[in-house]
């Protein structure tokens, strides 16, 4: 039975050693071709090399193929949420994210943050038929946190951050925040396997980029949105193969790196993405150094952790380990 963070993992590792994994299915899916567990990873798999259409289609049998497993259900809603989002159909998105909200109880803040960040993503005149309102949605996030053993959920203490914008009088909306939390989940990794569903992407990226630098009166977050749009752009340039033009994108949020206020995580984040950008090149030395930073001089900024889940994938990677880079 997977479990949430088995699916996050999964998606913590992007792409993977999917050759791998499908031989590994493979006779499952002989034995058990509609089996719910089998149906939720050959999707999962599908999803991971790019065809959206077909894993979304294996997830909704797999919810039709049993009724006792309510959890399966959750996390196929959670997948076919995504699946929706990097093709950005937002109106489908909202669907599954407010099943989640409704349905499951792993984390209400994350699933309310994610569903007020993609109700961000649409027209007025969308929102207005749902009935939903978004400022009361991110207003309630910071109630609905928890802590497991202890300890709070990294992604919860984000969105519980970046929320708090909403608790003003007179709020500045958050800039493009379902595309920020599908980098959080690592989800351009695999939007990068399809070029078209990355086009429309830097289209919508490019909007709020021109949008920003036309901004007449820009606010004490103009520094951090603007940084956060850059890096999204460059994710999407080089994955469309525009590579000098995602390193000036990248190397522009580090030369802002006294600007930013509050989105700290951009920074780190950023280093690790330039290393990759020049792993992808072929220049290994230049790729370790910035991941290295990345590293050993930023502590405490959101999802410090997960920064470094990747940083110990992509180093082990540039040292000839068969560990794969995410």
């Amino acid at each position: 039975m997977p479990t949430k963070s088995d699916v996050v993992f999964d998606q913590e590792l992007g792409e993977g050693n999917l050759l791998e994994a499908e031989s590994l299915l493979e006779p499952y899916q002989q034995k058990y071709p509609k089996g719910s567990i089998i149906l939720f990873y050959s999707a999962r798999i599908s999803a991971l090399r790019g065809n959206f259409e077909k894993a979304r289609a294996m997830y909704e049998e797999c919810i039709s193929s049993q009724q006792e497993w309510k959890q399966i259900h959750h996390l196929c809603y959670w997948e076919l949420m995504w699946t929706h989002s990097y093709q950005q159909e937002w109106q489908q998105a909202y669907l599954y994210a407010d099943l989640l909200c409704k349905e499951s109880r792993w984390s209400k803040a994350i699933y309310v943050y994610q569903k007020a960040a993609i109700l961000s993503m649409m027209t007025e005149e969308e929102v207005k038929k749902t009935g939903e309102d978004i400022m009361e949605l991110f207003r309630q996030v910071e109630g609905l946190k928890q802590r497991l053993a202890g300890k709070s959920i990294p992604t919860e203490k984000f969105a519980v951050r970046k929320s708090r914008r909403y608790k003003a009088a007179s709020p500045i909306p958050l800039v493009i925040p379902a595309l920020e939390m599908m980098y959080v989940w690592n989800g351009f990794t695999i939007v990068g396997k399809r070029a078209d569903s990355t086009e429309a992407l830097l289209v919508t990226i490019e909007t709020a980029e021109k949008q920003l630098r036309n901004d007449p009166s820009p606010s004490e977050f103009h520094p951090d949105d603007s940084c956060l749009v850059q890096m999204l752009k460059g994710l999407c340039l080089k994955h469309l193969g525009r590579l000098l033009q995602a390193e000036l994108c990248f190397t522009q949020v580090l030369s802002s790196e006294s600007r930013i206020r509050y989105d700290h995580y951009l920074i780190p984040f950023t280093l690790y993405e330039l290393g990759l950008l020049h792993k992808q090149q072929g220049d290994f030395a230049k790729a370790t150094t910035y991941i290295e930073n990345a590293k050993t001089n930023y502590k405490d900024y959101s999802m410090e952790s997960r920064l470094h889940f990747r940083i110990h994938a992509a180093l082990s990677s540039l040292k000839g380990s068969p560990v794969g880079t995410p």
